[in-house]
């Protein structure tokens, strides 16, 4: 564990808080440096590290969008739902997707109702299911980023290559630069760079973000996933932002190239083509926002072999998620958090995703403070 415990090294730690207090500039509390961490798991690594704690007063952290199931919306999952109610039908997907509620619940509460939903841990896992039962439609509800897209078409190649009929998939698959492009497109933004995520710029490089400097003047620093990896990449951005640059900086250069992985890319484009629009809760309609199956694998998207509702549905009023994926909210400025809405009882998909910032705010800062509580009486 050497290798690991050298990015959590407290010394070193202590060593770039300290850099990053000397750099951080003279700011008032309400006009804070804001900058966004885009990927879900870094908020989770952010959370779990007690860093918002650690770091100056006047630099506020801000979630973004990056977490796929949080911003799948409602109706995807319905229509989910509806393919697992079908008869005969087996519905696959990966865990957080199967408890993301729905406007009619989730597929775990289709589950209880008698409907065939199976956590799998890989799309090939649904695969197998397809060719031990041949009498049955075996569908895969993919959820995820550039990250996962590509064992969901390495899946669909091989289901076509070895004649299996009774495969396909619901692609829900995102894009993070359209989702990206569509944050700083809404009025009023106040980001002053951001983090970029360090999965799925395994498999689109750094290069694609290069956007961000030359059309909106703010950096971003690609980040690994350990304490060590998220302090120096604040510190990277601090040191842009007091010397003036604007520039795409990559600090997970250990896993990140600039041009990415082109065996990933190579199979998501001859899988999967961009959609015109993709709805993602909180921003809407993303030009561009979503993958759907190309023409020629049409004999494997359920949403050509099957009816679904395909209806646009609103999140429950009581429910601020859509607002905390645009970093609009806090998790604890939605009045039903950590009591409507729970791990254990989700009113949205932010409190049940491993990477959804409620679950993060829920599972670390809220638990701190109830324990500080009870502690001092």
């Amino acid at each position: 564990m050497k290798y690991i415990d050298e990015f959590r090294d407290p010394k070193l730690a202590a060593s770039l808080l300290a850099d990053i207090h000397a750099r951080m500039p003279d700011r008032p509390p309400d006009n804070p440096l804001k900058l966004m961490e885009v990927c879900g798991g870094h908020t989770h690594a952010i959370h779990r590290a007690g860093l918002p704690s650690l770091l100056p007063d006047a630099l506020e952290l801000v979630h973004g969008p990056g977490c796929p199931v949080c911003v799948t919306p409602t109706g995807r999952i319905d229509d989910a739902v509806v393919l697992a109610s079908e008869e005969k039908s087996i519905l696959c997907t990966f865990g957080d997707a199967a408890r993301a509620p729905g406007s009619k619940g989730s597929l775990l509460d289709a589950k209880a109702t008698g409907a065939d939903v199976r956590v799998v841990y890989s799309p090939l896992d649904a695969l197998a299911l397809a060719e031990t039962h041949p009498d049955r439609e075996v569908v895969f509800f993919a959820v995820g980023f550039e990250t996962t897209a590509p064992a969901v078409a390495a899946t669909i190649v091989r289901a076509r290559r070895q004649g299996i009929p009774n495969f396909s998939v619901l692609s829900n698959h995102v894009l993070v630069v359209p989702g990206l492009k569509a944050i700083l497109a809404r009025p009023g933004s106040k980001l002053e760079g951001f983090i970029g995520p360090g999965h799925v710029s395994c498999t689109i490089g750094s290069e694609p973000y290069r956007f961000i400097p030359e059309e909106h003047g703010l950096p971003i620093v690609i980040s690994g996933f350990e304490p060590l990896d998220l302090l120096q990449a604040l510190l990277m951005l601090l040191d842009q932002l007091t010397q003036g640059r604007c520039e795409v900086e990559n600090q997970y250069q250990r896993a990140v190239q600039p041009h990415g992985n082109p065996t990933a890319k190579a199979i998501i484009s001859q899988v999967f083509t961009a959609r015109p629009h993709f709805a993602w809760r909180g921003l809407g309609p993303v030009p561009g926002g979503g993958l759907r199956l190309r023409d020629e694998f049409a004999a494997f998207d359920a949403e050509e072999r099957f009816s679904l509702p395909g209806k646009s549905v609103p999140d429950p009023k009581a429910c601020r998620c859509g607002e905390v994926l645009v970093g609009a909210k806090k998790p604890w400025e939605c009045g039903a958090f950590a009591t409507r809405c729970t791990p254990e009882n989700p009113l949205g998909a932010c409190m049940v995703s491993s990477e959804g910032a409620c679950a993060a705010s829920y599972a670390y800062e809220h638990r701190r403070q109830v324990s500080w509580e009870k502690a001092t009486g």
